[in-house]
């Protein structure tokens, strides 16, 4: 059987919306001008959610090492086609890690893994994605 997630985007506005998973916890999706943004665009979300997916691995690799994590975080940076659809064509992601006992080189190693191996945003981004749709009526 597929290993299936789901979530129901709704309409709050016309350019604002709301991601809700089936345990109730909801994302806010905002396409306003940047002076009225109060939330995060699709595209950005989706940066968000390949960094946050590479840092939960990257992470509990280093703690599986028993290395002590004073501060971590990851920068994450996309170049987008200037066309229609603005799809993104470079994706760069910049990990920090403050720690006293950490090597340089195991962290580069623990990130390339956490990346190119066990992070499913990343897959799902280079792989071959199957899209379908489906148009409901409401009467």
């Amino acid at each position: 059987m597929a290993n299936t997630r789901n979530v129901t985007v709704r309409m709050t506005s016309d350019l604002t919306y709301t991601a809700q998973n089936p345990q109730g916890h909801a994302i806010h999706i905002d396409m306003n001008d940047p002076e009225q943004k109060q939330a995060q665009s699709p595209m950005e979300l989706l940066l968000s959610a390949l960094g946050g997916c590479a840092s939960v691995d990257a992470v509990l690799m280093m703690k599986k090492k028993r290395r002590e994590l004073q501060d971590f975080f990851v920068e994450v940076e996309g170049v987008r086609n200037d066309g229609v659809p603005g799809y993104y064509t470079e994706i760069a992601l910049h990990f920090v890690l403050v720690s006293p006992d950490a090597t340089g080189e195991e962290f580069e190693k623990v990130v390339a893994l956490s990346v190119e191996k066990y992070c499913s945003v990343a897959s799902s981004l280079s792989s071959k994605i199957t899209f379908s749709s489906e148009v409901r009526r409401n009467p």
